[in-house]
């Protein structure tokens, strides 16, 4: 979602750093952006568009020494300057950037419009700025304080006001200092060197580190002052100083680029292989602590949201099928409303590719408050699903710049199925059917498989509707792939669960209805089909995603078998599909309108 990053210190052109921290939070999706800085005189200055960031320079801003900048994921307010990121107060002294929505902002709202605070924007976000001027102002009247005690004071109690996860950073004209607030939503403080007297803020660590190593990860309910020589973090409840410690990182950054590739989301369908022959040779000690973990556990859930859901659905398949074990399922969003039964002995595993999805991260710490022990499937080191976790497994896909998952969905199955085969005491099966599976994906990576998939988009391109069905992991499977095509081309469509065809969606099936199904070399063919030719029958457009042709296809995808591992090449195609179906109709599959990459508000 939103992504902020401030500066504080001796460094050039501050606010063409502050762009480049932005360029750095692209990936989280975004509608509008902005940066404040401060003049020599101390006043703020401001700079907001809406659209990409591109190669827009800010040199008309200000350049002393401290700046913040902000990417709009819109949830109050339509997308426009007014509305983006940073907001000023009524006296053009305060301004603040925001991750999350303050949920009782109506509330705060009215009593500050009675007092003549005047709004300029829609967003929820404008109301913290008042507050903070509101709260400041009677401060000033009988404060003893310093100007930056009695700014600092008045952010924490007016992020006390706030409900709701957020996370804030304020700068005030001639205070030159920063001052944070987190609850919910991520921030993190990286500590500068004492030479450049540089101490930065961002939603992502990743964005600090170009400048430093040296980071502290705010836990909720805390407020932070930084200035060029000074980090101090206090609770938010009463005011008083804690003692943090700063951690050392060694992670390496590595910047993706597209190389040959016109787009990151069809190289990082390419970049699956590599990340499945990575995961059929992984170290098993690691998956041996787990799959004990599971075998132990009284009661084994696994939770996530969008992609990670439909890993999460699929692993309950590949447990029961390959291990013989039960384990549940719910989406994130939902697990909270269904807890009362964790005890001590039950195991929550949370799936996420970005590691900060806020409804998987709030119904993890709900289950941990109950006693459960959390495990992580996770793609980001050092993300707050990261550091939430008793137990992490590091997907490792590498970073995925495309808001459309692909080789995290994938790395997700695959650790699932070893995890399931080590269970079993069939480690060595489990990297066989692995390697099996990269050499399907490989095929389907060929031109000629390519072609076919072209062509196919190119017939479908114009539908507005395609159905998607399968039975046992091929339910998981299809939607998954509905998930691919609606996404990214914006085309509707819907996956079922075979079975569920004669309970209402075929009623919607009428002449040349685009209708894919999924049948793998397992007991769910003959249902499969069976299905396919009630749609057949109603006029529907059959497409086969298949290891055999059948006559019923008036288009077929060829995959190879390689046992339930077939689940992962069928993905690997519907990926394609949603990839080509783009581009058919010239939309950009990396930076799909209205989706966001990390899903930080609920």
């Amino acid at each position: 979602m939103c992504g902020i990053f401030g500066y504080i210190g001796k460094g050039k052109n501050v606010p063409q750093l502050v762009l480049a921290g932005l360029k750095s939070l692209e990936y989280r999706g975004y509608d509008s952006w902005g940066i404040a800085s401060l003049d020599k005189q101390g006043r703020i200055r401001i700079k907001k568009k809406t659209g990409k960031i591109g190669e827009n320079n800010v040199e008309t801003l200000p350049d002393n020494g401290m700046a913040l900048g902000h990417t709009r994921w819109a949830t109050h307010g339509g997308v426009t300057v007014a509305n983006a990121h940073p907001h000023l107060d009524c006296s053009g002294k305060i301004t603040v950037i925001h991750n999350g929505i303050i949920e009782n902002y109506l509330e705060l709202k009215k009593p500050l419009i009675k007092k003549g605070h005047i709004f300029r924007s829609e967003t929820d976000t404008e109301v913290a700025v008042h507050l903070i001027e509101d709260i400041l102002a009677d401060h000033k009247k009988n404060s003893v304080k310093t100007v930056k005690e009695d700014f600092a004071e008045s952010v924490r109690l007016a992020f006390k006001k706030m409900s709701g996860l957020n996370a804030i950073i304020v700068m005030e004209a001639g205070s030159q200092v920063f001052v944070a607030a987190k609850n919910g939503s991520p921030l993190t403080i990286g500590r500068g060197t004492v030479q450049n007297e540089e101490n930065l803020l961002a939603s992502d660590a990743h964005a600090i580190l170009p400048f430093t190593r040296d980071l502290y990860f705010m836990e909720d309910d805390e407020v932070v002052t930084v200035g060029r020589k000074e980090i101090t973090v206090r609770k938010l409840a009463d005011g008083t100083k804690k003692q943090i410690k700063f951690q050392q990182v060694n992670w390496q950054i590595r910047e993706e680029v597209k190389g040959k590739f016109t787009h990151f989301m069809l190289k990082e369908i390419y970049d699956q292989i590599k990340v499945l022959q990575s995961v059929a040779s992984a170290d098993k000690v690691e998956l041996s602590k787990l799959a004990a973990l599971i075998a132990k556990s009284y009661g084994t859930y696994m939770i996530g949201c969008g992609t990670a859901a439909y890993a999460c659905l699929a692993g309950t398949y590949i447990f029961s099928k390959i291990a013989k074990k039960h384990v549940n399922f719910s989406i994130a969003s939902e697990f909270g409303y269904l807890l009362d039964f964790l005890t001590k002995q039950s195991l929550v595993i949370g799936l996420s590719q970005s590691g900060e999805t806020i409804d998987l991260l709030d119904s993890l710490k709900k289950a941990k408050e109950k006693g459960a022990t959390i495990v992580a499937l996770v793609n980001v080191l050092g993300s707050s699903l990261y550091r939430l976790s008793d137990h992490k497994l590091l997907l490792q896909a590498g970073s995925e710049k495309a808001v459309v998952s692909t080789k995290a969905f994938t790395a997700k199955l695959a650790y699932l199925m070893m995890l399931a085969y080590i269970l079993a005491g069939k480690a060595e099966l489990g990297k066989n059917y692995l390697l099996k599976a990269v050499q399907a994906v490989e095929a389907i990576l060929k031109s000629d498989f390519q072609q076919k998939i072209i062509n196919l988009a190119q017939k479908l391109a114009s539908r507005q509707h395609i159905y998607l069905i399968g039975r046992g992991i091929s339910y998981p499977i299809a939607l998954e792939s509905a998930l691919k095509i609606k996404e990214a081309s914006y085309i509707h469509a819907e996956g079922f669960a075979g079975g569920e065809l004669k309970h209402g969606v075929i009623a919607l099936i009428e002449k040349n209805t685009p209708c894919i199904g999924f049948l793998p070399n397992d007991e769910s063919y003959n249902d499969t089909l069976s299905g396919l030719m009630e749609m057949k029958s109603r006029g529907g457009m059959i497409i086969g995603v298949s290891f055999r042709h059948h006559e019923i296809f008036d288009e077929y995808l060829p995959v190879s078998d390689c046992g339930i591992a077939s689940a992962i090449p069928n993905a690997v195609a519907g990926q394609l599909l949603g990839y080509y179906l783009t581009v058919q109709k010239g939309v950009d599959p990396d930076k799909p309108r209205n989706l966001a990459k990390s899903v930080t508000v609920k």
